[in-house]
């Protein structure tokens, strides 16, 4: 608990609160309970060694590539807009055009559905987003 008195200096309430929040933030990640490795039809995301293996073959990603897919697997049957999904993967605000996250989906379609111009696993939301089909989950 944070305790404010007069006789604190700036740069101690300062210290303090940055403290607290990095304590927050590190039971925040703690009890995210996310998994390591992902069950869909026919494909697995191991999330700790930063690969995915579609039937025996392993597939290759860009550390961009690799952000999204797991942030869309990870929350499968959420639609993420274009603005969010750069926001959380790029870590910044966006001030431009949406076609990068739009390349960088249709680059993942590619190598991970058997048909990219009909997805499976990465499905468009139109007018809203992209989001994981929920429904390929094996539940593990």
């Amino acid at each position: 608990m944070l305790l404010l008195s007069f006789e604190n200096s700036e740069d101690d309430v300062i210290s303090e609160i940055l403290s607290i929040l990095e304590n927050k933030q590190m039971k925040i990640c703690e009890n995210k309970n996310i998994k390591k490795c992902l069950e869909f039809q026919g494909l697995t995301i191991n999330a700790e060694r930063r690969l995915a293996v579609k039937g025996n073959k392993e597939i290759e990603f860009t550390f961009t590539e690799f952000e999204i897919l797991l942030l869309l697997a990870q929350n499968a049957g959420m639609v993420f807009s274009k603005e969010k999904i750069y926001n959380i993967v790029w870590k910044e605000p966006y001030f431009g055009d949406y076609n990068i996250v739009m390349s960088h989906i249709r680059n993942l379609r590619g190598k991970i559905e058997d048909n990219p111009s009909k997805p499976i696993y990465i499905q468009t939301v139109w007018g809203v987003g992209y989001r994981f089909n929920k429904n390929l989950s094996s539940g593990l």
